[in-house]
């Protein structure tokens, strides 16, 4: 068992991993001065509001031109986000001669797909069902998550419209993907997952902790 801890500093939510437990608080609530003591932190963070000051010893990772026959298809590597990577390789590691798309949903939703030989063929990011109800200062916000055609009032007129938007942008875009790559395996993780999992039109193995486990296979190669 590793010594090591292991977190994934989100938007929203810090999740971290130490001696195989997960842990989670709210990423303004969240200090590294809280963490117990080791030898070694491994850091995912795509959150520009968190700084990493500390006097552990802290390997801050960044996305890789290569994780073994998994190969990144940014130009410039490091810009791809290390949460997506992260994601990817431990879906990767789960089937390494498959191919798979990665649907994180969070407060972004990004999605990600690699072909069979390790090759990603890139993704697309939009804003999550709670950044996009957030746009317009002058339409009511609701937290509702629930089926329903159209509303009889702004609020669920509004509410409707924003989920519509998430879901069919994540139906279609799967969809899409299937057709020229049908037999891929698709993994879904992200703290949105529950609220619109009902609403999803396609079969998938859901991995909450998906970024940190993808963080640990990551060190434990670089070692």
């Amino acid at each position: 068992m590793s010594n090591s801890i292991y977190i994934d500093i989100g938007n929203s939510n810090v999740k971290w991993k130490y001696k195989d437990q997960y842990f989670q608080t709210p990423t303004d609530e969240f200090s590294l001065a809280q963490l117990p003591d080791t030898s070694k932190i491994w850091v995912s963070n795509v959150s520009s509001n968190f700084e990493i000051n500390s006097k552990h010893s802290i390997s801050l990772v960044k996305s890789q031109k290569k994780y073994k026959s998994l190969i990144n298809s940014y130009k410039d590597p490091d810009m791809l986000g290390s949460d997506r990577w992260l994601a990817m390789i431990a879906s990767y590691e789960n089937n390494p001669s498959k191919g798979f798309i990665v649907v994180d949903i969070g407060t972004a939703v990004t999605i990600d797909i690699v072909d069979y030989s390790g090759l990603h063929l890139g993704g697309i990011i939009f804003p999550g069902l709670h950044k996009i109800r957030e746009t317009f200062d002058n339409f009511p916000i609701s937290n509702e998550v629930k089926t329903k055609n159209i509303g009889q009032s702004t609020i669920g007129a509004w509410s409707t419209g924003t989920l519509d938007l998430v879901v069919n942008g994540i139906n279609r875009k799967v969809h899409d993907i299937k057709i020229n790559e049908p037999d891929v395996d698709i993994y879904l993780t992200g703290g949105g997952v529950s609220e619109l999992e009902k609403f999803l039109e396609f079969s998938y193995v859901y991995n909450k902790n998906l970024v940190l486990d993808g963080l640990e296979l990551f060190a434990n190669n670089m070692r």
